[in-house]
């Protein structure tokens, strides 16, 4: 099964889907594949988190887009209680719908698209207040 990650290359930020095949990683990215091998002696944040090993980083809220696009659906509203994984809107941008899922768990906080809008990268479009979990 594959997730939706953002990735930094030379300093330009991607949501690729990612997909680990044995001992590689399967990565697609603006309708191209690559394959990924890591080096199994050294430890590796992808290995950990998807294995489910290793400490939980702090994560943040807030949800932009990597690269202009336009909201086709919203599935969030301020208020809402969200589970980490769960879809909150899809968004097209270079022709492809992406699924962009929350983050963290908590309730949604802000909402600043609308279902038709053009978005331009890097403008929070949802903001999840983390559930705290000090309690």
């Amino acid at each position: 099964m594959s997730e939706k990650r953002k990735v930094t290359v030379d300093g330009e930020e991607f949501e690729v889907d990612i997909e680990r095949d044995g001992e590689t990683w399967k990565v697609r990215v603006g309708g191209r594949e690559f394959s990924i091998q890591v080096d199994s002696g050294m430890p590796s944040e992808i290995t950990k988190r998807s294995t489910g090993r290793g400490r939980r980083r702090n994560r943040s809220g807030t949800i932009s887009s990597s690269i202009p696009g336009k909201v086709v659906s919203l599935h969030a509203a301020v208020g809402d209680q969200v589970e980490e994984g769960e879809v909150l809107l899809i968004l097209e941008a270079m022709k492809m719908q992406n699924e962009i899922q929350a983050p963290i768990p908590g309730t949604v906080s802000e909402v600043n698209c609308e279902s038709g809008d053009s978005v331009e990268a890097n403008v929070p479009l949802v903001i999840i207040e983390p559930i705290d979990e000090s309690v």
